[in-house]
This record gives C-alpha cells, sequence and structure tokens, in this order.
C-alpha cells in the first residue's frame, strides 16, 4: 500500500528560525515508538487516556486492546482518538496523531499486522502469562479487537535549541 504524502506547515509558536520537521524523521520516530498515549471519550463525553504499543504500517497507527476495555466502549461509541508518543524531556520530538479508529478484521490486514509487531516488540516480548505474551499471535488469529487510526493530522513539537511546532495534513 502506498503511504500518504502529507502537506507540512510550521507553527506560529516555533522560534524564529525554525524550520519544519521533514516527514520522514516524524514517520521515523512514529515506527521506533515504543509507548503511545491513547485518548478517547466516554460516552457521558469524559476523556479516558491509557497507555498502550502501537505499530505504523502503511501510512496508519494501529493497536489493540480487550472488548470490555474503555477504550474498545469508548471507540464503539466515538471513533475519534489522538495518539501521543515522544519524550518528557526538554530534546527531541513528540507526536501528537489525531484521527478515526477503524476496527480491522481483514485477514491478510492483521496477518502482516502480527508480523510487524513481533518484528518491533519481539515474538514474545513479556514472560509467559504476561500481558502482552502472545500479543502477535492474538492478533493474527483475530482473538482481540484491532484498531487502524489513519491520520488527519499529525503535530510534531521538536525541543532543543530551537522549538517547532510542525502540522502535516492528510487527505482524507
Amino acid at each position: 500500500m502506498t503511504e500518504q504524502q502529507p502537506v507540512a506547515e510550521l507553527g506560529a509558536f516555533s522560534s524564529a528560525d525554525a524550520v519544519a520537521t521533514p516527514w520522514d524523521q516524524a514517520r521515523a520516530a512514529l515506527q521506533d515508538a515504543q509507548v503511545f498515549w491513547l485518548s478517547t471519550v466516554r460516552p457521558d463525553r469524559r476523556p479516558h487516556v491509557t497507555p498502550l504499543l502501537a505499530a505504523w504500517m502503511d501510512g496508519a497507527l494501529y493497536f489493540s486492546t480487550g472488548p470490555e476495555e474503555r477504550k474498545a466502549k469508548n471507540l464503539a461509541h466515538n471513533r475519534q482518538c489522538v495518539l501521543t508518543t515522544g519524550n518528557n524531556t526538554l530534546d527531541g520530538l513528540d507526536l501528537v496523531v489525531e484521527g478515526a479508529a477503524a476496527e480491522v478484521n481483514d485477514e491478510a490486514e492483521l496477518r502482516r499486522l502480527a508480523d510487524t509487531f513481533e518484528v518491533k516488540y519481539g515474538r514474545h516480548f513479556t514472560a509467559p502469562e504476561g500481558t502482552w505474551f502472545g500479543l502477535g499471535d492474538a492478533i493474527r488469529n483475530a482473538d482481540i479487537p484491532v484498531y487502524r487510526v489513519a491520520p488527519t493530522t499529525i503535530f510534531g513539537f521538536g525541543k532543543g535549541e530551537q522549538y517547532s511546532q510542525t502540522r502535516w495534513r492528510f487527505r482524507d
């Protein structure tokens, strides 16, 4: 699948001599990030935020959850969500991915995604019976809900000697 090339804009809150972060750098950071924070909205409109694992594949972020977990219930009510990653220092690049979560049911896509997760995190990246033990197999076998978030907008916050705020807009 061909990945979209977004349109980049440098935000007004950037340092005077800052430049927009290149998309290739942002995409690499999304691919390499180990932990993401998912923000969803409860049916009563209160926010919900939780950490999770995610993988970038074919121009979208993918994650899984249990069918009875709060995030799955929230997404059944409102598919709009935000995934955030970065670091908690004053250097580096923080990323905020906005989009709508769509449940993935295609067997070939799930197999490729399971392989992507295992390459990124390892085949069994926790001890047996640990939180994510066998996640690749659970994805591959469609034992758990899996969601794809194709971004509508991604914000990048570059930190260090210069601060930059880059917005990448994607076509629908």
